[in-house]
């Protein structure tokens, strides 16, 4: 049996790395090698090693490397201009260091998701992507897409959204125990009633519309109509909505059903039971980020800014790592389809940083839960 997890713990199992101790051996990833260009990612010193020998080893380098201020920074070769060309890049080398068995973790076959993510010059800015990645046009915030697993590799920030569908006037977080089944990552655990990353070319609302789907077999209409958008959570970046079962609604509309393999089943359970599996580490890591989201927003026994019971403590964790010079203050914006939200309940507090005391950009860090001795 797995320990029992505070909500600290909870957390901590995402918040499991510090970049401060790692500032050294960690490169900073750009567009190109110049220092006012885009930084995009960072990159562990065996890639860096890598990308070095692809240049040795290749008539035309793609890769230039740089040192600026005592850092090395890596960034495309000056030749391979626009989305297009770099895309092509990143296609040729991560296929071909999964054929050649590099990494297996982490894009070998079992990994592979054969699905196209965006990368941003401003991570926080436009999300400008097309579907099809056919331009030279490098004016917009879009600067290339590359496979999904292999992002891990390169550290730049993906996205996802998480939906849950509840019953409220029950006290009822419900519909989450799924299992998946069949997915490369975290079969078995549990997981949010939705929850998938946002592929090239879709905002955050209509990658939500597919995914319930693909995922529940939610209606497209119920999602349009009912869901709505409850923030983020800086976990990597994760879109967050909520679905309320209107009270005396037709529940058959709102039941997901597994529909394309990833989940074995769905269940709706009481909060406390949500909250038991929860701390008994039934759950997805992120996904446990969103339940306790969930219950700061709807006042359900966490508090982020006061104290309930004995003690009470704050943890911070940290938002993204160094490399973001031109994420400026005041430069936050989102998908234009986020839907709002219109919920009286959906207000102050949480994880999501549209919600904290403290400008997110300025700041780098974000208020991310409170531990009591009620916990």
């Amino acid at each position: 049996m797995a320990p029992f997890q505070s909500f600290l713990d909870i957390v901590a199992a995402c918040d499991n790395y510090r970049i401060d101790a790692d500032r050294t051996s960690l490169t900073t990833w750009r567009l190109t090698a110049r220092p006012t260009s885009p930084a995009i990612g960072v990159l562990r010193p065996e890639i860096v090693t890598q990308l070095r020998a692809e240049d040795a080893k290749g008539s035309v380098p793609a890769w230039e490397f740089a040192t600026h201020e005592g850092r090395q920074v890596v960034g495309f070769s000056s030749h391979i201009h626009g989305p297009s060309a770099r895309t092509r890049v990143m296609k040729e080398l991560c296929e071909r260091w999964r054929d050649e068995g590099r990494w297996p973790d982490v894009i070998g076959p079992r990994k592979w998701r054969n699905e196209m993510y965006a990368v941003y010059r401003n991570p926080f800015g436009v999300h400008d992507a097309l579907q099809i990645d056919d331009t030279d046009d490098d004016e917009a915030n879009y600067a290339f897409m590359m496979e999904r697993s292999a992002c891990a590799l390169f550290g730049v920030v993906t996205y996802g959204v998480h939906m849950s569908i509840f019953e409220e006037d029950e006290d009822r977080h419900g519909a989450l125990d799924s299992c998946r089944i069949s997915k490369q990552t975290w079969p078995g655990y549990l997981d949010n009633t939705v929850a998938g990353g946002i592929p090239c070319g879709l905002g955050a609302f209509e990658s939500l519309v597919k995914e319930s789907m693909e995922e529940a077999s939610l209606a497209e209409d119920v999602v349009r109509t009912h869901a709505r958008a409850a923030g983020t959570i800086s976990y990597f970046f994760r879109y967050v909505y909520d679905l309320r079962i209107p009270t005396g609604a037709d529940p058959e509309a709102y039941k997901p059903t597994p529909l394309d393999g990833e989940v074995e089943s769905f269940d709706l359970l009481s909060l406390a039971e949500v909250v038991s599996r929860m701390q008994r580490g039934l759950f997805k890591p992120n996904t446990a980020l969103v339940i306790l989201d969930f219950m700061i927003r709807r006042g359900k026994g966490v508090v982020p800014n006061g104290r309930t019971g004995a003690t009470s403590s704050m943890r911070w964790i940290q938002l993204f790592p160094i490399g973001f010079a031109n994420i400026a203050a005041g430069t936050e914006s989102f998908p234009q389809d986020v839907k709002p939200s219109d919920d009286p309940c959906d207000s102050g507090g949480g994880l999501g940083f549209l919600r904290t005391p403290v400008s997110l950009v300025e700041s780098g860090w974000i208020l991310e839960a409170s531990k009591n001795s009620q916990d």
